[in-house]
């Protein structure tokens, strides 16, 4: 009998989860029931699960575990698309994007990355995959469609919770367009149809403006009902936060704690950065201009799965380029368009992890001088009275005139009395 204990709507029923495979090696599944001895998820009258774990670890490993029992279709969904490997599950039409999610995502990278990273986050990501694991194997009527296993490493494919990452900006039709499958630009792309307006609302309240003056923080997110989990998350080690987490993630997205509460909402800040490279054939490859120098165009096979009609798997391998801006994603007026993204895994989930814990805007702001989390406004508010409104990681200095495709052509100065504030890596300066 497992030990990880839930409690039903009926507050007074406690239930065991009984062992009902066993498809894990007797020393891996011994080691998951020692950390679900150390978990326990108490459901209330509304479903939301209120997870305790000893450790953080512990508590991750029982928070990923009630999200799988509510939906682990959408966990696989969406590591699949962070892993580029939707098209295993939708066929060749899902090729294009997956593509361009492994031109910035590389698995065996990610697997470096992991091991370089802080024993306390590897820890972290530990328990995650050991508690999606633990869930297939004691629930056999669950019948993923591809991730039949989950590696720790894979938690850094998908470290920012917002509804569509940086990358969705890159046009599929120029990617295949480029890349040997030449297709018109979409009415979306073409601006020919209007967009739907989206975002998501949050209003931080000074205590002058309260009546029993503290801080109010709304946070409503505009996204589809079922879109993230909702849950209670606490450990000995000091976590205790409440709020919304994207499927599949092991960090409190938007939410609160005894100290702090976080909101996010959408922003049309420029973050992707688009460079147009003048290209020169080099022997069998290619070259670029930068400055007076001529740099080597890289090389990378990407050899992707896709699932045939009959069911059966087939592979497409594409020859991909970069350059040190970033991977080619499209050919415009002659040139090669290299996209740069923020893309830093490790410090972008240390940073979504560490935040869920801090006590105050210093504290917050400590966090967030990783620099790491680039796509969405920040509205923030703390049991000290604090208010504060936090633009995204990157902002683009004050310009004007003509500069490089893909680019924001809006001139926004820096705040006022300052000149840039961005870390020395900023590219605009």
């Amino acid at each position: 009998m497992d030990t990880l204990i839930r409690r039903a709507r009926n507050p007074l029923l406690l239930l065991a989860l009984l062992s009902t495979t066993a498809a894990a090696p007797d020393p891996e599944r011994a080691r998951w029931e020692m950390q679900a001895a150390r978990v326990t998820i108490i459901r209330d009258d509304w479903g939301i699960p209120h997870i305790r774990g000893k450790s953080d670890a512990d508590a991750v490993f029982g928070m990923i575990y009630a999200q799988a029992e509510d939906d682990f279709g959408r966990i696989e969904a969406n590591y699949l698309t962070a892993l580029g490997r939707t098209a295993e599950v939708q066929g060749e039409g899902a090729l294009w994007a997956d593509l361009r999610q492994r031109l910035f995502v590389d698995p065996e990278q990610l697997k470096r990355d992991y091991a370089r990273s802080p024993a306390w986050l590897r820890a972290l990501m530990d328990a995650w995959a050991d508690g999606l694991n633990y869930y297939m194997a004691t629930h056999a009527q669950v019948k993923p469609k591809v991730l039949t296993r989950f590696e720790p490493w894979m938690a850094l494919s998908f470290t920012e919770g917002s509804i569509g990452g940086d990358i969705e900006r890159i046009s599929l039709s120029d990617l295949k367009t480029f890349y040997g499958n030449p297709t018109p630009p979409t009415p979306e792309e073409q601006g020919s149809v209007p967009r739907e307006p989206s975002g998501s609302n949050g209003i931080a309240i000074a205590p002058r403006l309260t009546a029993d003056g503290r801080a109010l923080l709304l946070i409503n997110p505009h996204t589809s009902f079922y879109f993230r989990s909702e849950a209670q998350v606490t450990s000995e080690q000091g976590l205790d936060v409440y709020g919304a987490s994207t499927w599949g993630q092991f960090f409190v997205y938007q939410g609160f704690n005894a100290h702090t509460g976080w909101m996010h909402t959408s922003s049309t800040v420029d973050n992707v950065d688009a460079f147009a490279e003048r290209i020169v054939r080099a022997g069998q490859g290619w070259a670029y201009r930068y400055g007076s120098e001529t740099r080597p165009v890289q090389a990378r096979v990407v050899t992707l799965r896709f699932r045939k009609p009959d069911g059966s798997l087939a592979e497409r391998r594409f020859a991909t380029w970069r350059t040190h801006h970033g991977p080619i994603v499209a050919a415009k007026d002659g040139r090669w368009i290299a996209a740069a993204l923020m893309w830093r895994p490790v410090p972008a989930l240390e940073q979504s992890f560490l935040r869920t814990k801090t006590t105050d805007l210093a504290g917050y702001l400590k966090v967030a001088e990783r620099k790491a989390n680039s796509s969405n406004d920040t509205l923030f508010a703390d049991a000290k009275g604090e208010i504060a409104f936090l633009m995204p990681q990157f902002m683009p200095c004050a310009t004007t005139g003509s500069i490089t495709p893909g680019r924001s052509t809006a001139a926004i100065p820096p705040p006022i009395g300052r000149g840039c504030t961005h870390s020395p890596a900023c590219r605009a300066c």
